[in-house]
């Protein structure tokens, strides 16, 4: 059956753009497969099936190479185009057809090496990595580039990011959908930028399908995009990705992000789930170790102990692509295996901070990648951690100390406030910034103690939470009981009144029975005098912030505060600036 699908020529090439988040050019597109249109067969997935189950992998994989650069050179293409090939084809692809068999092709239909990309995809049995790092190096000699496929998923890892060195790393499509209401998801991909920093990759995301997901990865920086939101797989390229997916790109909207996660552990044990992996000998036998990485195939490495400490380490892909070489078993299964080992592994103490981990990631050493790390407890062995792992904690570590800078309510404080200011004024965004601040708050604290005081101030953020869109407005707390949300919703004005309606209404109950029924309490003033004081109640003043009105993100903020000011003595607790107001400086304190 695929060999009369292949004979009779019935493969048809689609071609899927790949946008440039920035500005939502297209900036290549990938090349993919359908069988006979209405066919059981039309899905790569059923067509790659049949084909393995007629052992015939290889051959439709190379019909199909051939029918995706006979169909973009028949449309006179000059753009970059991505090929998909597994490994086990691109090396058996080399040897039997030889290096310039692409190139032939190309040539005959027109096209340049130099748009070619193939994406070499986690499809069959992976190969010795060094075979297949000899095949990519023949790729680039002949002018084309190489891209990973699926980065996160299967067997696309590290070390293969490592040792080949792609031009283009392909995000997963579980990393991308929904990231922008997942930390971990969002956390993950700015963990790959910095792996791209240092292995200088560009990264495309795949699987791009929600306005949302969209947004928030083109406010992270990515460079690249892929997915249904900017155009499905068509039969001609497309010189512009869709409508809607160009509208977000060029709207002046600027993602929110997922929620922040509160995490207060700081050092490596408590931040790492490290691994406790069994140690050997440096004088055990290979024989030994191969038992032991077959009994746990989990195990990416394995130690080597003098007693407690740490002599070397063991990557167990390396150690096994080469015993199971022919003759290697009988050579060097009764030989010890420190030879294998890395003889100056990474040690780590697991009271080491995370942010002092940073300083390996971009050392000149990256063997860590592959290795990973052994964690030790003053010298003496605990056990391993991948290198992921550490890119991930140090990543999450730094993104945590900024946002998470209070305590008490654990939303963003003044660093990240300013920076998302800063990100609107420099997309030339139109939005609000409102001041929220408590009247008579320092009266009740001090009447009722810094216990009932912080439920106060935690009611604060509570109802604001409750107002605001959390993908679209951002909720930060300067402090004390002073509290910032950045609209970007048209509807600011009646979220404001709203809010401030609740609050009023919620914090009487935090007053004494008997307190409430005077309608306040008796405290001292700042002078010292003791006079009556009503309820706590919330004021806001907002201000209007228009395309070049404002410099920069300590003008809005003075200006926010001259309008709390305002807020303050106005009769229903909500001041609006819709223009640029002189600025005046922050206060020290908040108000009373």
């Amino acid at each position: 059956m695929i060999h009369e699908l292949i004979n009779q020529r019935q493969l048809r090439a689609v071609f899927q753009p790949v946008g440039r988040l920035d500005d939502g050019r297209v900036h290549a597109h990938e090349a993919l497969i359908r069988g006979p249109q209405g066919s059981a067969l039309e899905s790569p997935a059923a067509l790659f099936a049949l084909a393995q189950s007629q052992d015939m992998v290889f051959e439709l994989e190379r019909a199909c190479l051939e029918t995706v650069l006979q169909r973009w050179g028949r449309q006179r293409e000059r753009g970059r185009l991505f090929v998909n090939l597994s490994p086990g084809a691109l090396i058996r692809l080399m040897d039997e057809c030889g290096p310039d068999f692409i190139s032939r092709q190309l040539r005959q239909w027109g096209l340049l090496a130099r748009q070619l990309v193939v994406e070499i995809t986690e499809q069959g049995i992976q190969p010795e990595l060094q075979t297949l790092a000899n095949a990519v190096k023949a790729l680039r000699k002949l002018g084309m580039a190489v891209a990973l496929d699926d980065f996160g998923q299967g067997s696309t890892n590290l070390r293969m990011w490592s040792e080949l060195r792609p031009e283009v790393v392909k995000i997963d499509q579980y990393f991308v959908q929904n990231v922008a209401h997942d930390a971990d998801k969002a956390d993950t991909v700015r963990a790959l930028q910095r792996m791209a920093l240092i292995f200088g990759a560009e990264l495309v995301a795949e699987g791009i399908e929600t306005e949302a997901d969209l947004r928030l990865l083109r406010d992270l920086g990515l460079e690249f995009g892929q997915g249904y939101l900017l155009g499905r797989p068509l039969p001609n390229s497309m010189t512009c990705i869709d409508v809607a997916a160009l509208q977000v790109l060029q709207s002046k909207q600027v993602s929110v992000g997922p929620p922040a996660r509160q995490s207060n552990a700081m050092n490596l044990s408590e931040r790492l789930n490290i691994i406790q992996a069994p140690g050997l000998s440096p004088d055990a036998l290979c024989e030994e170790l191969a038992e032991l990485f077959q009994a746990q195939p989990e195990l990416h490495a394995v130690a080597l102990l003098d007693g407690k400490r740490p002599v070397g380490l063991i990557n167990r892909m390396h150690f096994l692509n080469e015993y199971s070489k022919m003759y290697y078993r009988e050579l060097w299964g009764h030989k010890p295996c420190y030879h294998w080992a890395n003889k100056q592994p990474r040690l780590v103490e697991r009271n080491y901070r995370i942010d002092e981990l940073l300083g390996i990631l971009t050392s000149d050493d990256q063997r860590y990648l592959s290795d990973g790390f052994i964690v030790v407890d003053n010298g003496l062995y605990l056990g391993l951690c991948r290198g992921d792992q550490i890119v991930k904690a140090v990543t999450e570590s730094r993104i945590e100390s900024a946002r998470h800078a209070n305590p008490l309510t654990f939303l963003p404080g003044n660093i990240p406030i300013t920076q998302h200011i800063e990100r609107l004024l420099a997309r030339g965004s139109s939005f609000v910034v409102s001041y929220l601040d408590l009247n008579y708050f320092k009266s009740f604290n001090d009447r009722y103690g810094y216990w009932r005081g912080d439920e106060m101030i935690r009611l604060v953020a509570s109802v604001a939470r409750d107002h605001v869109q959390a993908q679209q407005d951002f909720l930060g707390h300067v402090g004390g009981d002073d509290f910032v949300v950045i609209y970007q919703d048209l509807q600011w004005e009646d979220q404001c009144l709203r809010m401030i309606e609740e609050f009023n209404a919620r914090a009487v109950a935090l007053f004494d029975p008997a307190d409430r029924e005077r309608g306040g309490i008796e405290a001292e003033d700042r002078q010292g005098v003791v006079r009556f004081f009503p309820f706590t109640s919330l004021s806001i003043g907002a201000v209007q912030v228009n395309v070049g009105e404002y410099r920069n993100a300590q003008d809005v903020a003075n200006a926010a505060a001259s309008a709390k000011h305002a807020a303050k003595m106005s009769a229903g607790g909500l001041a609006r600036y819709r223009h640029a107001v002189q600025p005046v400086r922050l206060p020290e304190t908040s108000a009373s």
